[in-house]
């Protein structure tokens, strides 16, 4: 029954762009207001809505809003870009460090290359977690969570919670998207809740962005620039970029 009716309320939320409990009250008169708040929260935790005073809105009615492309459709591009931006990001991996590697197909790229040596592993792709288990030195951790299928990653409370009893000394995060005023931006609301926590845990982060992501914005930031260590391209990035790192003590590397 729990899944019907979350399926008629997310249909609501694709129709009307937004919700709210009383809305709902009047409809599912079968259960209490608890249960409702509980669907609410659900679709939250799933990435699929943001909370409003009363009830929620629909990730995709926002201003702005956009869900990322499906993982397939960007395994096979920019890949030359991505292939220097892992080697550049290699130099950073070292045998018995405690790593975080985020989702997506730039970081897919440097798991591919990461050598056979002892390293602990935490990951929040299953795909990830797959590759780096074909060698047999590293150890890898898999956050559990909701499966998101446009990157291949898992995210909500679960995985917050998981990572709460965990330490890395080095996060490798990927943004979707990235300008200088929004900083670091991802297309869910979900993932951007894990990717903030998880840059606040790690002693250094690493970002890795090709310069296709600079310049555009995706509706929720998980860091600002100060909050990276090391910023990995393929290229010189733009003036202001560069100005805004040398300010803040980031360093850059495309070379």
């Amino acid at each position: 029954m729990s899944f019907e009716r979350r399926q008629k309320i997310l249909e609501l939320l694709r129709q009307k762009g937004a919700v709210s409990l009383k809305e709902l009250e009047k409809i599912f008169t079968e259960v209490s207001s608890m249960t409702l708040r509980r669907d609410l929260e659900y679709f939250e935790n799933a990435g699929e809505a943001v909370r409003i005073k009363g009830g929620i809105r629909y990730i995709k009615s926002l201003p702005g809003a956009g869900r990322e492309d499906l993982y397939e459709q960007r395994l096979s591009q920019n890949q030359e870009s991505k292939n220097h931006i892992a080697r550049i990001a290699s130099d950073y991996i070292s045998a018995g460090r405690s790593i975080f590697l985020d989702s997506g197909t730039t970081l897919m790229t440097l798991a591919k290359n990461l050598p056979d040596i002892h390293l602990s592993i935490l990951t929040s792709a299953p795909n990830i977690a797959l590759e780096i288990s074909k060698r047999y030195a590293p150890s890898v951790n898999l956050i559990g969570g909701l499966v998101n299928r446009e990157t291949l990653s898992v995210s909500g409370m679960q995985s917050i919670d998981f990572v709460e009893h965990l330490n890395f000394d080095l996060a490798v995060m990927a943004p979707s998207a990235f300008t200088v005023d929004a900083g670091f931006t991802c297309g869910n609301y979900s993932e951007c809740e894990l990717k903030k926590r998880i840059v606040k845990k790690a002693k250094k982060t690493i970002m890795l962005a090709d310069s296709s992501k600079f310049g555009h914005t995706m509706p929720f930031t998980f860091a600002m620039l100060e909050a990276v260590d090391v910023l990995i391209t393929e290229k010189e990035p733009p003036a202001e970029l560069l100005q805004a790192a040398q300010a803040q003590n980031v360093e850059i590397r495309w070379e």
